[in-house]
């Protein structure tokens, strides 16, 4: 029996048993802020639920890195992901990716924040402790497409003092959230970027480990997470998808609103809400300043290049910045 037979008799059985018929197969991204073996635990319920709702296959995708979902999703390999907002907004300008969801925080905060942690009985303290940039000093970053792990601290930290952190510390790693606050904790790491979702399970699921840590530094408020498809996802699979994670653990879920909330929970979540892509204006803004700041520090470039370029630069910006403004009023 060829591959496209045994599909068939798959199908025909699932159908038999269960009274669901998987019309289409769904890769859900999920994007590597802790062990797989870990992120696998908390979203399997969610994406069983899924499935049984929409009839659809949900299956998970895990990838060593955020690239890694990125490109599945820019290949046709994902067609759903969960992404933080620098991640998405890759996702969206390079995966033909468009946000249609928002996590919201379990406490029914609207967002989270970027942290940087240091050992409880380090002499660091705040920003200026850590910039000395003596290279005395091991500083862990996030993956570089982290928005809390490496876009904020990179943006408000390292661009607004004009450091370059290759430049200021003796090392730096990029290792996903939950590392790298083990890490510290561990003594392996002087400092590094976290965010205050992780922290949080980190407390829960590691008490020992978060006793070991504080806070030196704590960002501007980040925008939740975003859910994101690809945009060629036929609109029938689009309404599916939607109406579920619109629904699921509400009052309008057609399944157990009880036990679905105890899912989100265990992903320190509440009931997603409905988003879109201007909820990574905020990102294009951050990424736009740090590469401005990027260009005013690089002494290769002439002052008429320099101009040039950042002129081009501030003026999207400003578009951005003003798109922000009309959409809060």
């Amino acid at each position: 029996m060829n591959t496209f037979f045994k599909s068939a008799a798959a199908a025909a059985v699932a159908l038999l048993l269960t009274g669901t018929a998987y019309a289409e197969e769904i890769n859900f991204g999920i994007i590597s802020t802790e062990s797989q073996q870990n992120l696998k635990s908390k979203w399997e319920p969610l994406l069983q639920d899924m499935s049984k709702a929409t009839g659809l296959d949900i299956k998970p995708f895990f990838a060593s890195d955020y690239a890694g979902v990125i490109e599945g999703m820019r290949f046709g390999k994902v067609q759903l992901a969960w992404y933080g907002n620098k991640s998405a907004m890759e996702a969206v300008d390079r995966a033909d990716g468009e946000v249609f969801a928002q996590s919201v925080d379990v406490s029914g905060n609207p967002g989270y924040w970027s942290v940087v942690l240091a050992p409880k009985d380090s002499p660091l303290n705040s920003v200026e402790d850590l910039l000395k940039c003596d290279k005395s000093l091991n500083f862990g970053l996030g993956d570089p497409n982290s928005t809390s792990g490496f876009l904020v601290p990179t943006t408000f930290i390292f661009s607004a003092h004009g450091v370059d952190p290759k430049a200021c510390f003796k090392n730096v790693t990029n290792a996903n959230h939950e590392t790298n606050a083990m890490a510290v904790a561990n003594g392996q790491l002087d400092a590094a970027a976290n965010n205050t979702e992780n922290l949080a399970l980190i407390e829960k699921n590691a008490p020992d480990a978060f006793a070991k840590v504080k806070v030196i530094w704590k960002s501007p408020l980040i925008p939740s997470d975003p859910l994101v498809w690809r945009k060629d996802l036929p609109e029938e699979t689009k309404a599916k998808i939607k109406d579920f994670v619109l629904t699921y653990g509400t009052d309008k879920s057609k399944g157990d609103a009880a036990k679905e909330k105890e899912v989100l929970a265990g992903l320190e979540w509440a009931p997603f809400r409905p988003s879109n892509d201007d909820q990574l204006l905020p990102i294009r803004v951050m990424e736009l300043t740090k590469t401005i700041a990027k260009i005013e520090a690089d002494d290769k470039l002439s002052a008429e290049e320099k101009k040039a370029q950042i002129e081009k630069l501030q003026a999207e910006k400003a578009g951005y910045e003003e798109k922000i403004k009309s959409n809060q009023s």
